[in-house]
């Protein structure tokens, strides 16, 4: 049996509500929060960056696990905005983590699903007995044009997971992947914001994808949404997972700590990831956690997880997730969110 034996998310202090974003657009404050069901999301600051994330969500994760980094034989970052179009974010992770130089990395994108991408090629890894360690992250400063639907909810944050087959914080009982050609969301080369198709990416996208998954790996596993403790879903806002949920049988209560954590601070291409640390945070050994996540393009992964007696002990190691989004932040001005952001070109 394998599984994660760390694991670690970080989100950053600087935050802007809904309501500031709104008001810069004279668009009702009330109607943005009912629509998305959104009251901040997290900024990056200006020396933060996929990279930086990415090393303080790993540090917690190696943190959790107790291992020595140079035992870690592969890691993969997940992300739609990694800083380089040409250069890997992973070289300068291993060597701020004392993980290099016998170690296979790689930068992955898909949308949203990076971070899930490279879990599930981590387990994979570990699974075949290629690798003792293997360290999957999803990793994001996402982009949302001015006054787009998207400037609501991209934001920054991260998660990482350590996979392996000793000491398991959480066992992976089952995985499962959907994917198909549906291009509801694209960044062509040298474009600064994304585009979307609007209302396309809801049903044939979003929906689709993530219910098949969820279906498939129901049926495929024999568990009933009954049997799980907690569920997280891809939150692009407040409303998707919520719907998703009611459709295939599961409860708000089965996913309430993993949607709030992300309707208060977004992490956009992180969000399931991170939801499944925020999890993690408070599950009781033997609790069932299913999680399905979505990437624009489009794909799903699911996994079933089970909690291990060894969690409660282990988590303690590092910050939760409550206590990053609880703790001291930094409320931005829409002027100095878009400074932070770049969104102000200026020409010589």
């Amino acid at each position: 049996m394998a599984g994660i034996v760390g694991y670690g998310a970080y989100i950053p202090r600087n935050r802007i509500k809904a309501e500031e974003i709104a008001r810069q657009w004279g668009k009702d404050p009330e109607t943005i929060r009912r629509g998305l069901l959104l009251e901040e999301k997290s900024v990056p600051g200006l020396d933060e960056d996929t990279i930086t994330i990415s090393v303080a969500a790993g540090r917690s994760a190696i943190a959790r696990a107790g291992i020595a980094p140079a035992k870690i034989g592969a890691v993969y970052i997940g992300s739609e905005s990694h800083p380089y179009a040409v250069k890997p974010s992973g070289t300068a992770l291993i060597e701020a983590l004392g993980i290099a130089p016998e170690v296979h990395v790689a930068d992955f994108e898909f949308a949203c699903k990076a971070g899930t991408e490279a879990m599930f090629v981590s387990l994979g890894l570990v699974e075949s007995g290629r690798v003792e360690y293997a360290m999957g992250i999803g990793a994001d400063t996402s982009q949302g044009a001015p006054n787009d639907a998207l400037e609501f909810s991209a934001s920054a944050g991260g998660a990482a997971y350590l996979f392996g087959r000793e000491n398991l914080l959480a066992e992976v009982l089952e995985t499962y992947s959907f994917t198909t050609d549906t291009p509801d969301f694209w960044r062509r080369e040298g474009q600064f914001y994304p585009r979307h198709g609007g209302r396309f990416t809801g049903e044939p996208a979003y929906f689709k994808h993530v219910e098949s998954a969820t279906r498939a790996i129901l049926k495929k596993s024999g568990f009933k949404p009954a049997d799980f403790r907690y569920v997280v879903f891809h939150m692009p806002n407040g409303k998707f997972p919520l719907q998703a949920a009611r459709t295939l049988g599961f409860s708000k209560e089965q996913m309430a700590t993993g949607w709030v954590v992300n309707t208060m601070g977004n992490t956009y291409s992180g969000s399931s990831p991170t939801g499944l640390a925020a999890i993690l945070d408070v599950a009781a050994p033997g609790d069932l956690i299913l999680i399905t996540s979505f990437g624009s393009g489009a794909g799903s992964d699911s996994f079933v997880l089970k909690a291990t007696k060894l969690l409660p002990e282990r988590r303690a190691l590092a910050p939760t997730v409550r206590s990053m989004l609880d703790g001291p932040r930094r409320y931005l001005t829409y002027g100095e969110y878009a400074k932070f952001r770049e969104k102000i070109i200026l020409n010589d």
